[in-house]
């Protein structure tokens, strides 16, 4: 699990800051053997708590830890002022002497469980909460304004891990072309992006996805050693390649290119391709139109302007996931998603997070194509960070 390197005093500050101006009176915290691992994020990493543990973060006095006697010295460094409980009738007298009669306190919890990103919180606790006097909130946008906002060392992180994506792809091409007389597969391609990511220092827990024709149909094609297809003159080859630099803090860039092995695309690959770049540059103008006309955009607006976009080219039923993700310590990140298609994502695209842009089209049987570039939205607005591919990547051979 990636550690928290923002000071947990900045991040009970900031939070403190986000209650006040949207009257919360408290932010609830719980975890128990890891179920949350937000609960973590905000905290740091904390190994081996057997017992279910409560951060409580009112709105203008100092935090709580509400932790077992069992593990309480597994806390001690954050120099927090903390109740120990040794019974379940004593933590649930502890939690209540704590909450705010009739107030409003957030959890990580989402109505109908619209965003799975921040449903941690089973039933069963949001009940014992509800039943100590108090309205449950979602904690959603409090996650993100209080610990997935980059600090000025992260996002120099993602731009420099930006640049190894893109020299490792366009490598990556380049190795296919030299080697395609050898019956190189995209297994064989992967274990090459991993052999420089090592070299690099970059880091990735899984990926990265390297698929030809049919293959690129699905979007998470993982290539193995027992379904490892041999590429050669006249494919048509995605990319899709993630990670963050070794050293902390770090945050992940995340790029997917295509590429087309010869001298001329095929023009059904090209059609597509246009319309997968149109819907992605659509999102983008998007975004900086609304910065420019001072209007706040939440994550669905944005995956419905690529999506109309994609369905006014007659590919709509072919772009089968949501528009982006946010980014951070994992690459998919606990602030806003650009998604109103697996969820409905109201959170707010503001200021110091960092997500992707990647629609994709994918025909069964025959191809996909998809194009990730990644962004940062800075107090001057949002910017794109990587490399934009403009058109299908020639492959010589």
């Amino acid at each position: 699990m990636p550690q928290n390197d923002t000071p947990i005093s900045d991040v009970l500050a900031q939070a403190q800051e986000y209650m006040q101006e949207n009257k919360i009176d408290g932010w609830l915290l719980y975890d128990y053997r890891g179920m949350n691992p937000i609960f973590w994020d905000t905290i740091g990493y904390i190994p081996n708590v057997t017992r279910p543990c409560w951060l409580w973060i009112p709105v203008s006095s100092d935090p709580k830890l509400i932790v077992s006697f069992v593990d309480q010295n597994r806390f001690e460094h954050l120099g927090l002022k903390t109740d120990l409980w040794v019974s379940r009738e004593q933590m649930i007298d502890i939690l209540k002497s704590h909450m705010p009669v009739q107030g409003k306190v957030a959890m990580e919890y989402s109505p109908m469980g619209v965003l799975p990103r921040v449903t941690k919180v089973d039933g069963g606790t949001l009940e014992l909460v509800r039943s100590l006097g108090v309205e449950v909130v979602t904690s959603a946008d409090l996650i993100q304004y209080a610990t997935q906002r980059w600090s000025d060392k992260e996002l120099k992180s993602h731009l420099e891990a930006s640049e190894i994506l893109t020299t490792t792809v366009k490598e990556a091409f380049t190795h296919i072309g030299e080697n395609i007389g050898s019956n190189l597969t995209e297994f064989e391609v992967a274990e090459f992006i991993r052999g420089k990511f090592l070299e690099r220092d970059l880091k990735t827990p899984d990926g990265p996805v390297v698929a030809i024709n049919d293959h690129a149909a699905d979007p998470h094609f993982e290539p193995t050693e027992s379904n490892r297809v041999a590429i050669k003159t006249g494919d048509w080859i995605l990319i899709d390649l993630w990670g963050r630099i070794g050293n902390e803090p770090s945050v992940c860039a995340d790029i997917t290119w295509t590429a087309f092995i010869g001298d001329t695309v095929p023009a059904k690959h090209l059609e597509v391709f246009d319309a997968v770049v149109g819907g992605r540059n659509a999102a983008v103008c998007l975004l900086e139109k609304a910065h420019r006309d001072g209007r706040q955009l939440q994550g669905w607006e944005v995956d419905a302007e690529a999506r109309n976009y994609i369905q006014n080219t007659g590919y709509g039923k072919y772009f089968s996931h949501r528009l982006g993700h946010s980014l951070g310590k994992e690459v998919h990140g606990n602030a806003v998603n650009l998604d109103g298609w697996e969820t409905n994502d109201t959170r707010i695209i503001s200021p110091g997070i960092g997500f992707t842009v990647e629609p994709g089209i994918y025909i069964p049987g025959e191809f996909g194509v998809r194009s990730e570039i990644d962004l940062f939205y800075y107090e001057t607005g949002p910017a794109v960070t990587t490399e934009r591919q403009t058109t299908p990547y020639i492959i010589q051979v």
